[in-house]
């Protein structure tokens, strides 16, 4: 299956944001609790949350910094 380009960005983000969400939130649910049996069942409560939080910020935070880093840096000659 393919997807339209236009979706392109959309897609990127989800995957990203979903991929990123379930690493850290697993490493942050492992440093804080520990490696119990216990530990899979908190994950998975925690993970659908920080994925909730993580795909707004992916979607929107590279619009800021890119206006931010225009501001910020220069070509060489300008």
């Amino acid at each position: 299956m393919k997807l339209h380009k236009k979706y392109e960005q959309l897609v990127f983000t989800f995957i990203m944001a979903f991929g990123m969400s379930c690493i850290i939130s697993f490493f942050m649910m492992l440093i804080n609790f520990g490696f119990n049996s216990m530990l899979l069942g908190k994950w998975l409560k925690a993970w659908p949350l920080a994925f909730l939080f993580a795909f707004p910020c992916a979607y929107f935070f590279p619009r800021f910094i890119r206006k931010l880093m225009g501001k910020i840096t220069f070509v060489e000659g300008d």
